[in-house]
């Protein structure tokens, strides 16, 4: 194999499937990237047999092949060149040369047979939708993802299609995120998937704002084509907990009031929480919520916020990272908070609008 071309040609795909190809693997070959020279073009695989990262670029290839080099070093090579420099790739044998300029660079490599690929995924349905919107769905939810949970199809993102509605919900066992989008056609059929973790956070990173994206969801992957970059994760097999029974469908007590003024409340209150627990309490009355803290120094804190509400009055404790992350996910002015008892879960949103909703489970203080 042999081509040629910029620097920037080479470093732009590298980054991005950079994300996925870790230094020290099990497999001394998933530390490499796949380089593919096949008609004028350079496409460059990254894989950690979970993720898989495809980003493709025209060159000037002389000769056609492919090879696997060490990714971060190539990375690094790449990034020490100075900009706009003429790259010239050659592979033969075991070795891979790199000129540029009066630099040389001679990498070690392995056998592109072995390197693990992700080629039919058997879609069960593809679909276009604007990738603002699909980047809009992960930012809203992804936070409320588990980490290393013993119950895995937590450790991930559920997506789910039904009619002209796409749907995402993330949930840790103490919080949930959902957040909805509609679909320019009708999906194809009904379907539930969950999105692994890192699969999420690596979507998450290569996602812009522009143009329409094609999602095609399989039995055991989903792919995503954006622009000259394809995302392929393997599907947490696991059923995912039945979110719609979390979700409060009519709160009897519903509080309006300022976002900003709200979180402002909650950060400052937070200061002097239990740095273990995080819990702070709400007493709410009519026309005023006054949030407390105090931890196990016998410190303080209280702060008031303006409400719209003429309600019964209520106690309630709560985490209050989970409620911050909340409202940090709503871009709006005016929140709505829904409670109903002080036992029962807090329902968080716009008002007047359902396609974001986020649920906190109250905690005893």
């Amino acid at each position: 194999m042999k081509l040629t071309a910029s620097r920037e040609d080479f470093l732009g795909p590298l980054q991005s499937v950079i994300g996925v190809v870790e230094r020290r693997q099990t497999m001394p070959i998933l530390a490499n990237v796949l380089l593919a020279a096949r008609d004028g073009k350079l496409s460059i695989t990254g894989s950690d047999l979970e993720v898989e990262l495809v980003a493709t670029r025209a060159v000037d290839s002389q000769t056609d092949g492919e090879i696997t080099v060490p990714g971060r070093k190539l990375l690094d090579i790449f990034k020490a060149l100075p900009e706009k420099t003429s790259v010239t790739l050659t592979s033969e044998g075991e070795r891979v040369t790199l000129k540029a300029g009066r630099s040389r660079f001679a990498l070690s490599s392995l056998p592109a047979a072995e390197f693990p690929l992700v080629e039919d995924i058997k879609a069960q349905q593809t679909l276009s939708i604007a990738q603002v919107d699909l980047r809009k769905l992960i930012d809203k939810t992804s936070f409320a993802m588990a980490q290393q949970d013993v119950r895995y199809y937590l450790n991930g993102l559920l997506l789910e299609t039904e009619a002209r509605t796409l749907r995402a919900v993330a949930t840790d066992g103490h919080r949930l995120a959902l957040c909805e989008a509609e679909l320019p056609a009708m999906a194809t059929t009904a379907q539930q998937v969950i999105v692994p973790r890192k699969g999420v956070l690596e979507l998450q990173r290569i996602l812009g704002t522009d143009g329409t994206v094609e999602l095609a969801i399989g039995t055991n992957h989903i792919r995503v084509e954006i622009g000259d970059i394809r995302f392929t994760s393997k599907l947490i097999d696991g059923r995912f907990p039945e979110y719609s029974r979390v979700v409060p469908a009519n709160p009897t007590k519903l509080i309006h009031t300022d976002r900003d003024l709200l979180r402002q409340s909650l950060q400052r209150t937070a200061i002097l929480s239990n740095e273990k627990y995080r819990g702070i309490r709400l007493n709410l009355k009519s026309g005023l919520l006054t949030v407390q803290a105090h931890n196990p120094e016998q410190e303080e804190a209280e702060d008031q916020v303006e409400v719209t509400y003429s309600g019964e009055e209520l106690e309630i404790g709560f985490n209050v990272n989970y409620l911050l992350d909340a409202l940090s996910a709503l871009d709006v002015g005016q929140v709505e908070l829904g409670l109903t008892d002080s036992n029962s879960s807090c329902l968080v949103r716009s008002p007047g609008k359902a396609e974001a909703r986020y649920v906190v489970m109250p905690m005893r203080l």
